[in-house]
């Protein structure tokens, strides 16, 4: 009797395990399911969620505000702010075209007394037109010069044009217009060179690819620059993404490389490519980095932090989204998570023009209090839910990450989360859908070359074409690289306008 006893407790305890395992691969089922079939974006719509189970009185829930959130991966969908119908914004900078219409003179005298009208004021109108790209040929003729009298003289002739690519035939203008087309506008050199055919200048692939390793060498000290400007921050935020790179000697024919980005105080990114995800990348890059380190959990990152003087933040960004991906099987508890995190993202909106003191002080009196009050309530979640289950998994990464999470609160110089380097991240994720792959290792270093300086005009608001043209011309005269970074570039060009 004992011996059935205890055998019908092992299989009610089996039981328990496998039914914990189906709830589980069921919950995995219905994620994947969503992935492929469900929309992705993390954006909720205005509905009421329960209030939150803390003491006190608590105000109203207000309505889900927007949250400029960034995607881990390249299928999350991105919300934008739908323009006005109609409104259109141009450039001032753009080439004007006028056209003068004056009423013929048959025309201008009067119906009534047939006196000569005058002009009294003028009507405009705007209309954009566009004219395809156009190639041109430069052609240069130098003369040459000879003593008659004396041939041991020599020749005299004008020196050849300064180029960024000796004896090639592309301009500063086209190589970057190549370097931008592939790695802002994604646009493979193979679909490039079917472009410039329909021009009338057949280029072939390998040619540009040429052009673009060359012109990478050439402002590889420029990202060196920005890297050492990054490095000086007092935070730095940081992600990673992984590219295919062929490589014969793999198996596949391929590998897996990874492109890591890093973003400073002064609105420079530079892009780092390693061949594999280890934790030597990031400690080889940082080097003597001592200051803030702000990253999602990955524990790559651990050797770094390790380090003397370095201190992790948190990104609230990826605790949210664990909290997301928990709400179709804990709608309710994983629905108070969000909208308390709602609220702090308000707190961030209303305090992003303030300086860092009042930006603290704000972060103090408001969300100090609800964090408060968060952690022991997921404390005492966590023992009721699947460790494995989605909203464990939330809570867990939430509560591990605590100490990270909250340091934003004691320094408004802190982002609460670390959007603004994922965002960054999109350039590659959009960009490998269409270039499919790197062709080599050091293909990936020139790509981290070209997207630190693409991206970092991005976030400074530069027109990356006009960028490389000038400095690639520059460089190619002997200018010092370390004075051409975007950031300084820009600076020169502002002082220059206003002197």
């Amino acid at each position: 009797m004992q011996e059935l006893r205890g055998r019908v407790i092992a299989v009610d305890a089996q039981n328990a395990e496998l039914a914990a395992q189906n709830a589980e691969l069921r919950e995995q089922v219905e994620h994947l399911k969503k992935q492929l079939f469900a929309r992705k974006t993390e954006r909720q719509a205005q509905d009421n969620h329960p209030q939150l189970p803390f003491p006190g009185d608590e105000p109203a829930v207000p309505p889900p505000p927007h949250v400029e959130e960034a995607a881990d991966e390249e299928f999350e969908e991105i919300a934008y702010k739908r323009k006005k119908r109609g409104a259109t914004k141009i450039s001032k900078d753009l080439p004007r075209e006028t056209v003068r219409i004056a009423l013929p003179e048959a025309e201008r005298h009067c119906p009534c007394c047939n006196e000569v009208m005058q002009k009294i004021g003028e009507e405009v109108s705007e209309r954009l037109d566009f004219a395809p790209a156009v190639l041109k040929v430069i052609e240069t003729i130098r003369d040459k010069y000879a003593c008659k009298n004396h041939e041991e003289a020599g020749i005299a002739t004008p020196p050849v044009p300064t180029h960024p690519i000796e004896k090639g035939m592309a301009t500063a203008g086209l190589i970057a217009h190549v370097l931008v087309a592939k790695y802002k506008d994604h646009l493979p050199l193979y679909r490039q060179s079917c472009i410039f055919a329909r021009y009338g200048a057949e280029i072939a692939e390998s040619t540009m690819g040429d052009w673009a390793k060359d012109s990478a060498g050439m402002l590889h000290p420029v990202v060196m620059a920005m890297k050492a400007s990054v490095l000086e921050s007092h935070v730095v935020q940081s992600d990673d993404t992984g590219i295919t790179v062929l490589d014969p000697k793999h198996s596949n024919g391929s590998k897996r490389g990874f492109l890591w980005a890093y973003v400073g105080d002064r609105d420079e990114v530079v892009f780092d490519f390693t061949d594999g995800r280890g934790r030597e990348g990031p400690k080889l890059f940082l080097g003597s980095f001592r200051s803030l380190l702000q990253v999602d959990a990955y524990a790559g990152y651990d050797a770094v932090l390790k380090q003397n003087g370095i201190v992790d933040v948190g990104c609230w960004a990826h605790a949210r989204r664990r909290f997301f991906k928990a709400l179709d099987s804990e709608k309710e508890n994983a629905g108070i998570a969000i909208s308390l995190l709602r609220r702090l993202y308000e707190v961030e909106r209303e305090a992003k023009d303030l300086d860092h003191s009042a930006r603290r002080e704000k972060r103090q009196l408001e969300s100090k209090p609800l964090l408060d009050r968060m952690k022991p309530w997921l404390v005492a979640l966590k023992p009721t839910v699947l460790p494995k289950s989605r909203m464990g998994d939330a809570i867990g990464y939430t509560l591990r990450q605590w100490d990270p999470l909250t340091r934003f609160l004691d320094d408004g110089r802190l982002d609460i989360d670390n959007n603004r380097v994922e965002r960054q991240m999109r350039s590659v994720a959009v960009g490998r859908k269409n270039w499919m792959f790197a062709g080599s290792a050091e293909g990936g270093r020139r790509a981290a070359t070209i997207y630190s300086l693409v991206c970092t005009c991005g976030l400074l608001g530069i027109e990356p074409w006009a960028y490389l043209k000038d400095v690639l011309q520059r460089i190619a005269e002997g200018a010092d690289p370390a004075t051409l970074t975007p950031r300084l570039w820009k600076a020169a060009r502002d002082q220059a306008a206003t002197s």
